[in-house]
C-alpha cells in the first residue's frame, strides 16, 4: 500500500458549491472553465506530516522512481507509514539503501523533528492563518513555499490560495486569459483577486484545463 491510500481523507472545511457558483458568476473566463471541466471536486487528505513524507520524497522525481523509492522505504516499517520516533531511529545509510538520498533523509529526519515536537500537528497548524503556516511549515529543512501552499490545500482544506510559483497555473492562467507571455506573480494576483475567497478552486480549475493537478 503506497503512503497515499493510508491518508485518510476528509471533508472539506469550505462549501465547494459555493465555490464553484463564486467563480462562474464574478469571472466570465472562470465561467467558461467551470463550465468545461464540471464540478469542483478538490480533496482533502492526510496529515500534515504525511503529506510532507509524501513531498520530500517525491521532490524532482518521475512518478514511478519515487513511487519505488516509497515503496522500499515504507518496507522498512512494515509498510506503513512511519511514526516520527522511527523515523529518527533510521540511519542515513538505512534510507540510503531503500533509495532515498543522503540529502532527502536529512529532509526526512527534519520533518519528523519537527511533527515529534508538535510543530507541524494539524490541530496546532489549523489554528494559524495561511501565511503563518507557511513560515511554519518551511523551517522543516527541504520544504519551500511551493509545498507548503500544497498543504494548505490538499490537507489543510484550506479555500483561498493562489500558488503564484506553480508552472501549471501560470501556463493555463496565460492560455485562458489570453496573455502573451507567461504571468508574473502580480498579474497573477490581480487575475485572482475577484475570486477571493476561493482562489483555491480557481487554481484547481485551471490545472483541470491542462490535467496537472499536482497532488
Amino acid at each position: 500500500m503506497t503512503l497515499r491510500q493510508q491518508m485518510r481523507r476528509r471533508r472539506l472545511p469550505y462549501d465547494a458549491e459555493a465555490a464553484r457558483k463564486h467563480l462562474r458568476r464574478v469571472d466570465p473566463v472562470m465561467r467558461d472553465i467551470v463550465k468545461q471541466c464540471g464540478p469542483f471536486e478538490i480533496e482533502a487528505r492526510g496529515t500534515p506530516y504525511q503529506s510532507l513524507l509524501r513531498a520530500i520524497l517525491y521532490q524532482q522525481l518521475a512518478g514511478p522512481a519515487a513511487a519505488a523509492i516509497e515503496r522500499r522505504l515504507l518496507a522498512l516499517y512494515g509498510g506503513g507509514v512511519p511514526e516520527p520516533h522511527e523515523m529518527l531511529s533510521t540511519t542515513p545509510e538505512a534510507m540510503r539503501a531503500a533509495g532515498v538520498s543522503r540529502q532527502k533523509a536529512s529532509y526526512l529526519h527534519s520533518l519528523a523533528e519537527h511533527a515529534q515536537n508538535g510543530a507541524i500537528e494539524y490541530r496546532a497548524l489549523a489554528r494559524l492563518d495561511d501565511e503563518a503556516v507557511i513560515e511554519r511549515v518551511t523551517e522543516v529543512r527541504g520544504i519551500g513555499r511551493w509545498t507548503a501552499e500544497m498543504l494548505l490545500m490538499f490537507c489543510l482544506g484550506r479555500p483561498d490560495v493562489l500558488p503564484v510559483d506553480d508552472l501549471g497555473v501560470r501556463k493555463s492562467m496565460m492560455l485562458a486569459y489570453g496573455l502573451k507571455d507567461m504571468p508574473d506573480a502580480k498579474t497573477m494576483l490581480r487575475i485572482g483577486e475577484v475570486w477571493r475567497p476561493y482562489r483555491s478552486a480557481g487554481s484547481w480549475y485551471l490545472w483541470r484545463t491542462t490535467d496537472t493537478v499536482t497532488i
